[in-house]
């Protein structure tokens, strides 16, 4: 069987993303090859997200680091696309599927700041400035400390961090652990770390206080449905207890018809033994900030995880889940 192609962005998160898919598969004697393809989202680092659903070339949702990607899929370029999973639309067309993912890293968000003595207390947060492309972030800061500013950043992960050290005037910028870990700039257990001569100061927002985002810390691998030969090789490294957790947050963001401006926290973890899927989430309403968000949890079987998307929508919708 030859190689098969692997694609990804070429930012140094995709690549290292794509470097453990392709360990994961040569561990089942699978060989693939990387192929960097520049999506939409990179050409155009000085956009906001937001500004990508506007004008009259609009990209709706997150299709901006994924529509070359698929269009390469559907060229025969590639075999199969390796995402971060959080950048993938809710929404994919019948012609391509997530068959697999990788084992989930943390899905906390840490705040990064060069200021020493910094605390996780977002009560204290009032008067800061922190900086953030993601408004599910920003609003969940400014929910609860309604006095945080918040400013926009873009670029990718080393990018922001160079732009937090140039920027006396931010009190701190907002990432993923899963990403910043996963680049190995941040070592779990340390309190800072050097980045090109500044100490900088981690402090992470534990997830029953700061919900993540749907996807976050999940290496997904999409590919065309009908290619049933690269299905199987990626489903032999499939995290099954990833995927489930996924499925769930996916599907509630389905339901919400959620895109990439829906303020939307959602957090999964299994219980009882691996039986039980648990979700926690946070809607905040995109039309009107000063609103009280919608907060619920609720559990079910793990070999159902879309039945907890269901029961959600229900409790929002004011009805009495089954």
């Amino acid at each position: 069987m030859k190689p098969l192609i692997l694609g990804t962005r070429g930012s140094a998160l995709a690549l290292a993303q794509a470097r453990l898919t392709k360990a994961a598969l040569a561990e089942k004697d699978i060989s693939c090859r990387i192929e960097v393809i520049k999506t939409m989202g990179d050409k155009r680092p000085d956009l906001k997200l937001s500004e990508f659903s506007q004008g009259e070339n609009a990209v709706l949702d997150k299709g901006i680091f994924t529509r070359e990607l698929e269009e390469s899929l559907v060229r025969g370029d590639i075999d199969f696309a390796v995402h971060s999973l959080k950048d993938v639309p809710t929404e994919l067309s019948d012609k391509f599927a997530i068959v697999a993912t990788l084992p989930r890293a943390p899905v906390t968000d840490i705040l990064l700041t060069t200021q020493e003595g910094m605390v996780a207390d977002l009560t204290l947060f009032d008067g800061r400035t922190i900086a953030t492309s993601s408004v599910r972030r920003a609003r969940q800061l400014q929910w609860l400390c309604p006095g945080v500013r918040v400013v926009d950043i873009r670029g990718n992960v080393p990018t922001r961090i160079r732009k937090l050290t140039q920027h006396p005037e931010w009190d701190g910028i907002m990432l993923a652990r899963a990403g910043i870990e996963r680049l190995g700039i941040f070592t779990p257990g340390e309190a800072s770390f050097d980045f090109e001569g500044t100490t900088v100061y981690a402090i992470e927002f534990p997830e029953p206080e700061f919900l993540p985002a749907a996807g976050q810390g999940a290496v997904a691998l999409e590919c065309l449905r009908c290619k049933a030969a690269t299905v199987e090789s990626l489903a032999s490294i499939n995290d099954e207890a990833t995927f489930a957790r996924t499925r769930a947050e996916r599907a509630f963001l389905a339901r919400l018809q959620a895109g990439c401006q829906t303020p939307v926290g959602v957090w999964t973890r299994i219980e009882s033994g691996g039986s039980e899927l648990r979700m926690s989430v946070r809607v905040f309403d995109e039309d009107s900030p000063d609103a009280e968000p919608f907060v619920a949890e609720v559990r079910g079987n793990i070999a159902r995880p879309e039945a907890l998307a269901d029961q959600l929508m229900k409790l929002k919708n004011g009805k009495t889940p089954s």
